[in-house]
């Protein structure tokens, strides 16, 4: 049977201003972080949409009639401003319902949430990401610290395994990860549980935490989907597909 799944973010532009002498000129470069990810979940079960951060800022539902058409919703790189401030709101004053509020609803009732690591998720840099507090919190296994939470490796880490090899989101990966060079720093539940986290020397917090809330459940991958906190040799891992795939199945359990 065929899931549903829905990518929020992992999208960017960048302006750039060039000199030459007396003259310059600007240029502008449009970017997206999911190219990997999408193309490991070709010839899978899951039909993934995704909908880039600009576009999530007009087009992720208002009510949950527009969320039910989902499984699985992934935020990813994505700040909590981009989904609390429309142009509606921010341009017009116009009211708009709380998506962060839905989300957790949509998820308490049976939804399967899964929040991707960046510099706009979890607290990201200088605290933008800002999804502390927020309604989407209540429902991961994780709290979001309320400062810039990046913990960058330029050396690279080895994530150590906690859970037991033939636990779901685990069977079939090999347990010798390639490095990763970063992650976000968070704090997991008292009822959660963690099953992959860095190593005691980067601090020992959390890397992949899994959680119940309510009907549904929620996971926090507190890496990265692409560089640059996962580097190509992560993107061309064996394990790459088999991890996101078994991430995407406990989310939708039959």
């Amino acid at each position: 049977m065929t899931k549903k799944v829905l990518l929020a973010g992992e999208s960017w532009i960048t302006s750039e201003a060039h000199f030459k002498g007396f003259d310059h000129f600007s240029s502008a470069h449009y970017h997206t972080g999911a190219d990997a990810f999408l193309n490991a979940m070709k010839e899978s079960e899951f039909e993934v949409t995704f909908m880039p951060s600009h576009e999530a800022v007009r087009d992720l539902p208002y009510d949950r009639e527009g969320l039910a058409k989902w499984d699985i919703i992934m935020i990813s790189d994505i700040g909590s401003n981009s989904l609390l401030l429309p142009p509606e709101v921010f341009i017009k004053s116009e009211r708009r319902p709380n998506r962060l509020k839905l989300l957790r609803d949509w998820t308490h009732d049976g939804g399967g949430l899964m929040m991707v690591g960046g510099y706009l998720t979890f607290q990201g840099i200088n605290g933008s990401g800002r999804w502390h507090r927020t309604p989407v919190e209540e429902a991961l296994p994780v709290t979001c610290l309320p400062y810039d939470d990046r913990l960058e490796v330029p050396d690279g880490f080895k994530a150590k395994i906690l859970a037991a090899h033939d636990h779901p989101i685990l069977k079939g990966v090999p347990p010798d990860w390639p490095y990763i060079i970063g992650a976000n720093e968070i704090v997991a539940r008292e009822n959660a549980e963690v099953l992959v986290r860095l190593p005691d020397d980067e601090g020992g917090h959390p890397l992949l935490v899994t959680g119940e809330y309510g009907k549904g459940r929620s996971i926090a991958w507190a890496s990265d989907m692409a560089p640059h906190w996962l580097p190509p040799e992560f993107l061309a891992w064996e394990g790459y597909r088999t991890l996101w795939l078994n991430m995407l199945r406990w989310l939708s359990p039959a």
